[in-house]
């Protein structure tokens, strides 16, 4: 029960399953706008959390997979007034704590294109976890979102 008596119930995970292939990255982008219909954000607030989603993607899509192709599993629920979406693959280890934050001034400066997906995706959310298990990396970012 969460304070004042109300129960907090978790929404059941909704999951999509793909070829981490920078052309299934429209279809990550519907799948999650499609589970963020019906809640009360901001058009700025789905943005960022579509953006962020869409960094993580195409870093797995372009980079986890060096050697040959995989698959990413994306999955979102809603637990006592926060989203998470959770990206499973089984490319090359990638911890985003290891990853330190660009310096944007000279980042700007010098014109650099890209680079910036985890420093972004860090920024948009309140949050994120990783661990790599059985083979998997396995990183949830979270986002508190109005009831």
């Amino acid at each position: 029960m969460a304070a004042g008596g109300a129960s907090t119930v978790a929404q059941p995970a909704k999951e999509l399953k793909v070829a981490a292939d920078l052309a299934e990255v429209e279809r990550v982008r519907r799948f999650l706008r499609k589970n963020l219909h019906g809640l009360a954000l901001s058009d700025e607030e789905a943005m960022k959390l579509e953006l962020a989603a869409h960094e993580i993607f195409v870093n797995i899509a372009m980079y986890a997979y060096p050697k040959g192709r995989g698959d990413v599993a994306v999955r979102i629920w809603r637990d006592d007034g926060t989203l998470f979406m959770e990206f499973r693959d089984r490319g090359i280890p990638f911890d985003p704590a290891d990853q330190k934050d660009p310096d944007l001034e000279t980042h700007i400066r010098m014109g650099k294109r890209g680079g910036l997906g985890v420093f972004l995706f860090k920024t948009l959310m309140d949050g994120y976890s990783y661990t790599r298990t059985r083979g998997e990396n396995i990183l949830t970012i979270f986002k508190k979102v109005p009831a």
